[in-house]
């Protein structure tokens, strides 16, 4: 029996296979890790738009006749529509129709999610009841919780058309010395110049009155609000404390800093357990 002193993270992620003896090239074409040459069973990657913008995060599984592309954040409709259009011809790939998976992973508080080791099960399998009952699982709000101490990036939230994966902090999922993938210009040059603006951080309000019909996302130097230094991008309040996301121009990053939010008064800002900067 597992120790209940561990604590795990189950989710449900949509999921879909890529069979053909092409696959692992056609998904080395367009994700950020080198998937030729892996000797893992499981890795994680992005997809890119050509312009090196975050369009998805998502892990890949290698079985012996196909890979399992799972969506960690992302919209798998898109993904999926967009793998079928670049499918040439004369290319031997397939897609399957998305279905779900259940992912389960030990969570360490103090480490990145990306240095654990998951496991999956499909929705059919019998094993997978009798296993989770065994398990002390995160509740969705301690999931939620550990998610905005991680910088894990959510679809709409950090995933939201401008970000990349640096600023993210996610240069560990992108293999600068890889051959040709979608967004591949953009990523060098960031790393060759070291020019990332922002950069992804956690903040905690210490107002206990705050106003969430203010529409200002953006975040100041100060109350006086004369100088904007970055923006929220998601938010999790719980009885205790107020805890989210935001991107920070890098000039403005000092480690344990004070920042002033219209809707969440004074925060301090932080870097989180999963994050990797240049």
């Amino acid at each position: 029996m597992q120790d209940i002193k561990k604590k795990f993270w189950l989710e449900k992620f949509d999921c879909f296979s890529i069979t053909g003896k092409d696959a692992r090239k056609f998904l080395n074409g367009i994700t950020t890790c080198n998937i030729l040459n892996s000797e893992n069973k499981v890795i994680k990657t992005c997809w890119l738009t050509p312009n090196g913008v975050l369009r998805s995060l998502i892990e890949i599984i290698f079985l012996e006749r196909k890979l399992e592309v799972i969506i960690l954040a992302g919209n798998t409709n898109e993904i999926i529509d967009y793998f079928n259009q670049i499918i040439f011809p004369a290319d031997d790939v397939l897609l399957s129709e998305p279905f779900l998976i259940n992912r389960i992973q030990e969570i360490d508080e103090s480490s990145s999610w990306r240095t654990g080791k998951p496991i999956f099960f499909k929705t059919e399998d019998k094993e997978f009841e009798i296993y989770k009952k065994k398990l002390n699982l995160l509740n969705p709000y301690d999931l939620k919780l550990w998610k905005i101490n991680q910088a894990i990036p959510s679809l709409e939230m950090e995933i939201n058309g401008k970000n990349n994966p640096l600023e993210l902090g996610l240069q560990d999922l992108v293999d600068f010395n890889k051959g040709c993938y979608l967004g591949q210009e953009t990523m060098s040059k960031i790393k060759n110049v070291a020019s990332l603006k922002q950069e992804i951080r956690i903040w905690k309000s210490f107002e206990s009155n705050f106003n969430l019909d203010v529409q200002d996302k953006n975040l100041y130097k100060n109350s006086d609000k004369d100088i904007s230094v970055g923006k929220i991008t998601s938010f999790f309040k719980s009885d205790s404390q107020i805890k989210g996301l935001a991107m920070i121009k890098r000039k403005y990053l000092v480690e344990g800093s004070y920042l002033f939010s219209e809707i969440f008064g004074k925060i301090i800002i932080n870097k989180s357990v999963g994050s990797i900067f240049l």
